[in-house]
């Protein structure tokens, strides 16, 4: 175990600044987002608007700058040495959520449990396990991916595992953040042009099919198409989302002048904090926010190609899409670009489980930088 953290103890090892500097700016961006977002619930709740605060602030500072510490300390590469522990614990962990008073149903999904008092969504261990995983098979079994027993088998597998666990919550959502990630991390660990075409395909169909088997994924497709359809009912909370990104125009109605945050946007601090965001900062603060996203995913890419090995390179891809992805379905969602997933905007959005997890992950591409080929 003293092996495991033995970076603690070498300071010649030096984490890449910039990408330290990039992830406490968007925190620091987060915090005031959230806040701004928040002031929305005060009016009708001033309790839970000081429950909500006080629980993102120790998530933040606690249990956030926790997991990146740590992350940042242990050497990645006993995960791959782990991978298919660390992925079985996270099925299991996954699991949890259907064991009687423990897990409990919210908006009629199974998706977190309880422990002492504080919500966890387990899933989010899943999607680090499948990254770690997939990035661990490759950067072994790539060579031999021409055989569909070494290459697409596996991976189809691991899609039938991850599909049965995250679908039967039902947690379409979630799923995508694990599946695409680790589509990309096989994609450029060497999968077979014909396999990625055959996992295109299926993947279509069975979309297709999901959307005719549950009914709450097409209300949702139906909704994306049609906005207008069923204002007040099932279209509400993206044509709510719709006229806070549309009234913020250009400039913006100014920090904290958010109207829409009111009563009227549902999830003002979850999935729909961008549409407060957007409302308050207009087009051009969205550019802004956006451009610090893809400066942290820029910089992921950068580190990736001064990795030592290629279980570090695939390891940051992995991570990177995860967190592209994550930012991807809930800004497009906000803005009706793709139906609504109930994915938190990383960093900003309310999610203790989530935010954690995100800052462990980091922390651990911030690991993967100190082992770095000097370019």
């Amino acid at each position: 175990m003293a092996k495991v953290f033995q970076n603690f103890k070498n300071s010649k090892l030096k984490v890449d600044k910039v990408f330290l500097i990039l992830i406490i700016v968007l925190i620091v961006v987060g915090i005031l987002i959230f806040l701004s977002a928040a002031l929305g619930i005060l009016p009708s709740n001033e309790l839970k608007f000081f429950s909500v605060v006080k629980s993102q602030m120790f998530y933040v500072f606690i249990f956030g700058f926790l997991a990146l510490f740590i992350g940042s300390k242990i050497d990645y590469k006993y995960y791959k040495k782990y991978s298919i522990i660390l992925f079985i614990l996270a099925v299991l962990f996954t699991l949890s959520v259907f064991i009687p008073n423990l897990g409990f149903a919210y908006n009629g999904s199974n998706r977190w449990i309880h422990i002492f008092n504080i919500s966890i969504q387990p899933s989010e261990s899943l999607k680090f396990a499948s990254v770690i995983l997939i990035a661990a098979y490759c950067s072994k079994y790539s060579k031999q991916f021409n055989k569909i027993k070494f290459g697409l088998l596996p991976f189809l597998t691991f899609v039938f595992i991850v599909g049965l666990v995250l679908l039967v919550q039902p947690d379409f959502g979630t799923f995508l953040v694990v599946l695409i990630p680790a589509f990309i991390v096989y994609f450029v660990g060497g999968a077979k042009m014909r396999d990625v075409l055959i996992l295109i395909v299926a993947g279509i169909l069975t979309f297709l099919v999901l959307i005719q088997v549950r009914p709450y994924m097409k209300e949702r497709v139906l909704t994306f198409i049609q906005p207008e359809r069923e204002v007040l009912g099932s279209g509400y909370h993206l044509n709510q989302s719709l006229i806070a990104v549309g009234s913020g125009g250009l400039f913006g109605r100014g920090v904290g002048q958010s109207i829409q945050k009111f009563n009227y946007l549902p999830e003002q601090i979850s999935d729909s904090v961008f549409a407060v965001y957007a409302e308050e900062l207009g087009f051009v603060g969205s550019i802004i926010l956006l451009s610090l996203f893809f400066s942290i995913i820029m910089r992921g890419i950068f580190i990736s190609k001064r990795a030592t090995d290629s279980f570090g390179k695939l390891l940051i891809i992995g991570i990177i899409s995860t967190f592209f992805f994550q930012m991807a379905l809930n800004i497009s969602s906000s803005i009706g670009i793709t139906p609504l997933t109930g994915i938190p905007l990383p960093l900003v959005s309310k999610g203790g489980t989530s935010l954690t997890f995100l800052m462990f992950e980091l922390g651990v591409l911030l690991n993967i930088s100190r082992h770095r080929v000097e370019i």
